[in-house]
């Protein structure tokens, strides 16, 4: 089920993409970590708002 609302997946994407980009331009394999947010904003899923119990989707609420 998805916990990631619209803003903050987009957020998260400009996150990710600025933070691969960092990493090409450094040619710093460290860039990679960009990849977790935007993976998080293309899946609309976060495993750490999961585990807190946290949605910031506003349509759709979190089952425990």
């Amino acid at each position: 089920m998805r916990n990631v609302g619209s803003t903050d997946r987009i957020v998260r994407a400009a996150v990710g993409l600025g933070v691969l980009a960092i990493g090409y331009y450094f040619g710093s394999y460290w860039g990679l970590i960009g990849l977790v947010p935007l993976g998080t904003s293309v899946f609309g899923v976060c495993p750490m708002y999961s585990m807190c119990k946290f949605n910031s989707c506003q349509n759709r609420k979190l089952k425990t």
